[in-house]
Formats: C-alpha cells, structure tokens, sequence
C-alpha cells in the first residue's frame, strides 16, 4: 500500500475505507515520533468505537501513546502479528503494522486528510 492510498487524521492514525470495512494503523510520521514500539494493546472483537475517540493505545520506549478512531463502527478485525511483533508498526506501518479493521457504521470522512495535505500538516507540526 502506498500513502497516497489511505487517508490520515491529524492525531496520525491512516484509514483505507474497502467498502463498509476500514483498515486503521498509525501514519509512518507518527511511528518515527513514537520510537520504537514495544507493546500495543488492541481493542476486542466486537468493541464499538466512536469516530474521535480513543481505540486504542500503542507504547514504545518513550511513552504509551492513544490511537484515535478516524470513524465510528465496530472492531471486527486486530492484527494478532502485533502480539508478538509490535515492531510491525515501526517497520511496516502501512502494510503488516496495521492495527485493526472496523465495520464502518459511520463514514464520516470530511475532516480526513489526503497525503499531500497530511504531508504539509505533518511537516508544520514538527516546526
């Protein structure tokens, strides 16, 4: 997957919308801010999140960080890879780091951030 192909927010999460499924994972900017990651504790089969609010939590050797829910729906999917490799995410954060899959119960995606514009936003927070 390429970055042109997903969607981001501005707390880093990326999004891949695949009809009513999405795929969630942390943008690789936000991994290099993070470290190296250590731990990452996953939502359950089942949990409904809300759009904006937190889904789960990844921890690297700095500090345990909030993972966001780009939409609202209902955890159908966790990349079990991660209980034995969090270091996915640092190594292939838009492809095997993945962290999991919700079925959409609302798209709202207006407020997401294509790669160009993700991009500029990523590089003026860091300034």
């Amino acid at each position: 997957m390429k970055p042109e192909e997903v969607k981001y927010t501005k707390t880093h999460e990326w999004i891949k919308i695949e009809g009513d499924i999405a795929v969630i994972g942390v943008s690789d900017h936000a991994q290099h801010q993070m470290g190296d990651i250590v731990f990452v504790d996953l939502p359950k089969i089942g949990d409904k999140k809300e759009k904006g609010k937190q889904a789960c939590v990844v921890e690297s050797v700095k500090s345990a960080f909030d993972i966001y829910s780009p939409v609202s729906g209902e955890v159908v999917e966790v990349n079990t890879k991660l209980s034995d490799e969090p270091a996915l995410v640092n190594q292939s954060p838009l492809e095997n780091g993945w962290l999991f899959k919700m079925k959409v119960s609302s798209a709202d995606t207006s407020d997401l951030l294509d790669w160009n514009a993700y991009s500029e936003f990523a590089n003026n927070e860091a300034h």
